[in-house]
Order: structure tokens, then sequence, then C-alpha cells
């Protein structure tokens, strides 16, 4: 079977190595087992690669369709009282409700009701997507006019609608939604994240700026740091200009959490270099080497820094048996 299942990570299904005959069988048996309503397409090729994640109230299914039909509302099989907010990263597709008909293009988002009436997504061809379902209770009280309208379109270039994305991208990993508290806070994020994407109220875009968009910036924040801590000019700047946002704010998000972001660049760039020189497959590697590949220019610096942080050279803690005293001593990761 091309499904599976753990229990932190997603359900995983993938079209990948079958015959097309197999392919709409497989996707009509997701379909069956009230797993996901797609049906094919009849003159199209299916195609799909997709994880689905159950969260305390919400579940997001994220991947590739096409060839295929995706139907929601008061008569699919799994309806609910929910709302479904769905994001196009790339492609086309064609959504339909209430005798209405949008064409959602790459980087467009769209809000879908099911207390509505029936909805269907249209994919005749491949497109990247991430789709949210969250109950209606939880998100409609923040959403200006909610209950009046049954679709809507967020155009491409919304702020908040990439917010989301690159928030979904850092943390849709088993190590973060390693406990149920994590898994409640990033679904409550996921809830303010939709209300100001599909137009909050005023006083519910307020309380959603100040919980999921502030929580969603820093985890996008720190996630451009991890991925650029080789860069020595990793300047604050630099980060705030990548992100849309401004030092200042940058600043403010870390203090806030009570470290500096040159202190937090600091000790990512040091638990890396420790972790690496605990690593067997980087025991042939100067010390110096990987204190350049973590984003130091400065030896004597990396050093000393190390010392203050592992109470413990580089060589000594190179030196020591996995699990063994020093191993025992060095701090937690951060979270970022």
């Amino acid at each position: 079977m091309p499904l599976t299942s753990a229990t932190i990570a997603p359900l995983r299904f993938s079209t990948a190595g079958l015959l097309a005959p197999a392919r709409a069988r497989a996707v009509r048996e997701l379909r069956e087992r009230g797993l996901l309503p797609i049906e094919p397409l009849r003159g199209y090729t299916v195609q799909a690669r997709l994880a689905k994640w159950f969260l305390p109230g919400a579940s997001v299914l994220t991947g590739a369709l096409g060839g295929v039909r995706q139907d929601g509302g008061p008569h699919a099989r799994d309806a609910s009282d929910d709302l479904f907010f769905g994001v196009n990263l790339a492609g086309g597709s064609v959504a339909t409700q209430g005798g209405r008909e949008v064409t959602l293009r790459g980087g467009d988002a769209i809000l879908l009701s099911e207390a509505a009436g029936p909805f269907t997504l249209t994919r005749p061809t491949g497109v990247r997507f991430v789709g949210v379902r969250v109950p209606r209770r939880a998100v409609a009280p923040l959403i200006a006019g909610a209950d009046s309208t049954s679709m809507r379109l967020i155009e491409r270039g919304t702020g908040t609608v990439t917010l989301m994305t690159r928030y979904l991208d850092a943390v849709l990993d088993s190590e973060v939604l390693a406990s149920t508290e994590v898994c409640r806070a990033v679904v409550a994020h996921l809830h303010d994240l939709i209300a100001l994407s599909a137009g909050a109220t005023r006083d519910g875009a307020a309380m959603a700026r100040a919980g999921g968009a502030r929580a969603a910036r820093l985890w996008a924040i720190k996630a451009d740091i991890a991925a650029n801590l080789v860069d020595e000019m990793l300047t604050v700047a630099t980060v705030a200009a990548r992100q849309g946002v401004t030092p200042r704010y940058v600043h403010k998000l870390f203090e806030d959490e009570g470290v500096t972001y040159t202190q937090f660049i600091l000790q990512h760039r040091l638990d890396r270099a420790f972790r690496m020189l605990r690593d067997p497959r980087c025991a042939v590697r100067r010390i110096s080497e990987i204190a350049y590949d973590v984003g130091f220019s400065d030896l004597s610096y990396f050093n000393r820094a190390f010392r203050r942080r592992y109470d413990a050279t580089p060589s000594e803690i190179r030196g020591t048996c996995q699990g063994g005293r020093a191993a025992k001593r060095a701090p937690a990761p951060g979270n970022g």
C-alpha cells in the first residue's frame, strides 16, 4: 500500500511508481476509506504526493495533486462544520461553490465554508498546495463577514498567506510536533493566520497579530537564520529584508524571548559546531574547517566562545566518547 502512518508523522500517500489504472484505483481507495475526498478526472493523468497531519483543532494537507477533483461541503463523506483554507503554491486550480467559480493561480488562497454548501477544487494539471481544515467556531468569530461569505479568494501577494506557508514549512516536523502542548500552540497560530489572511475583524486582527502572526514570524526568522548560519555577514538587516520586516522588529522579537539577535546566532553556531565535533562523519575534518563552516571567521574567537558555552575546548569535546561527560553538560539546542 502506498499509504503509511506513524505516531507523530503524517499519513503519506504517493502515486509514484504506479501505472495509470493503479493510480486511479489508489486515489479512489483514499476516498472510500474516508481519508481524502478526491476523484480522478477522466482524460487526465492522476498524480499525487501527499502528507496529511492530524492536529488537535486542525488538519493540514500538503503536497502535489494533478488530474483530480477534491470535494467538500455538507454532502461530503467527511462533512463537518469546518472552514477550509487552501493555498496554491504553484500551478492553477478552479474552485466552485454555490454557483460561483473562481480560478486560483500560483500564490492565491481561498477560504471555503462547508456549511455554505458543496464545493469542489478541480486540479487538471499538477498543483503544489497546502490546505488547512479548522473548526468554524474557532476561526469564524475572528473573520469579518464570515457568516455571509460562501467562498473568499485571497489573491497572491498577501503577506500573511506567505507567512503561514513559511510557518508550516518550519513546524511540520515530527521533532517539532513532539508534544500535545506544542501541537495546540501551532493550531492556535494557524487559526490566527487564517483569520488575518481572510480579513480579520478589528479585535480579531489585534489578537491574531499578538499571537499567531508574531509566533509565525519568529519561527520564519529562526528558520532563515538556521539555513544561513554559514554566512559570516548574517546581519539583522539582511534577515529583516528577506522577511519583509524592520531590523527593529527582529530585535524586539528576540528580546521578548530574553535573548539578543547576536546571542541567538552565536548559540546556534556553537551548537552546530558541537554536533559536528561529536559526529563520527566529521572526525577527519580539522576543527578550523568546522568553525568556518558554521560561520566563524575568527578561530580564536570561536575557541573562546566555545569554551565559555561548554566549559571545554573543541579538542576536548572531540576527544570524548559519545554519551560521556561533555555530552551531558552540553546545553539543549535552541528551538530555531
